[in-house]
């Protein structure tokens, strides 16, 4: 079920909070003095860049897949944090399915495991190009004098196409501004996209969004953020959710419109609505069959046929 609001409070709604936006950072603004939607945005498509400090000496060759997106196990002391996003290709119009992504990271104690595969593993991005892996919060270590700020290693190779070697870092960490590597911020080796925000999710997770930029070969998929004047997905509550979720969303051109839900593997569980709306500000409810399995999930709005903005949701 559809339910349209008012224009006018539409045209009174100032800000979005908008979801996923780490390597392509918009924003929309509406004015309600104006008899029309009117957009803005800053749209910037930054190449991931590699870490000066390159793979660095605690690397493991052959890591295993992970199983259920797990690369801490449950009992792994520390902070949780779950890291998603999506592969683009090098001008941002495509998405790269089968990527693999082999990550490793330190302990909450800032160890490394050296002798067995503890917070190491591989994910392969899905047919919609998305990744997503579960683990532990990377403790500090010092690296000479100084400590290293919290970072997980990531060694990311698209089908057919070169490797790229690099860590993420978190925004607010002390050690960035004197960590040789982390505190670059221009040339091949700048740092400043890789240095991405975490928050609680409703679960007390920490959540942070990383789209990774890279030389491939993609889908046309669409972008999930170049094409936010077009619509967007400004809320999915609850989230967590369970028997049902309530999707908000913003049109902003008369357009065909369609919001699906895609599991991990990429695959459509659902498609909540589809038709043609005039420009204006929606909701719409979506119950899950019972036997949905627990999980992360993607829900996707497209407008004419292009896929321009998705959010994450867990179904408990």
């Amino acid at each position: 079920m559809i339910k349209k609001n008012s224009r006018r409070k539409f045209l009174k709604n100032t800000s979005f909070s908008v979801f996923s936006v780490m390597a392509f950072p918009s924003f929309l603004q509406s004015s309600p003095d104006q008899k029309k939607i009117n957009t803005k945005k800053t749209i910037s498509c930054n190449h991931s860049t590699e870490d000066a400090y390159g793979q660095g000496p605690f690397y493991t060759a052959n890591a295993p897949l992970l199983q259920n997106n797990q690369l801490a196990d449950i009992a792994e002391p520390g902070n949780r944090v779950i890291i998603s996003g999506r592969v683009y290709n090098l001008d941002c119009l495509k998405v790269i399915p089968d990527t693999e992504i082999d990550i490793w990271h330190a302990d909450d104690a800032g160890n490394y495991d050296n002798t067995g595969y503890n917070l190491r593993g591989k994910v392969i991005t899905n047919s919609q190009g998305f990744y997503i892996f579960e683990s532990i919060k990377p403790g500090l270590y010092l690296n000479g004098s100084n400590f290293r700020p919290s970072h997980i290693h990531f060694k990311i190779t698209p089908p057919g196409f070169s490797t790229l070697i690099t860590q993420l870092y978190f925004t607010g960490d002390p050690y960035i501004s004197t960590d040789a590597a982390a505190s670059i911020d221009s040339g091949v080796f700048d740092a400043t996209n890789r240095i991405i925000p975490l928050s609680l999710n409703a679960n007390g997770v920490l959540e942070g969004t990383w789209d990774i930029v890279i030389n491939g070969d993609g889908v046309p998929l669409g972008n999930s953020n170049i094409h936010t004047d077009k619509g967007i997905i400004y809320e999915a509550t609850p989230n967590p959710f369970d028997d049902f979720i309530e999707v908000h969303y913003g049109v902003f051109q008369k357009s065909q419109v369609s919001v699906s839900v895609y599991d991990i593997k990429g695959q459509i569980v659902a498609e909540i609505n589809e038709g043609l709306l005039n420009p204006d500000k929606y909701k719409v409810y979506w119950r899950p069959n019972f036997n949905l399995s627990s999980g992360y999930y993607f829900i996707s709005i497209k407008i004419n046929d292009l896929q321009v903005h998705y959010v994450k949701v867990f179904k408990k």
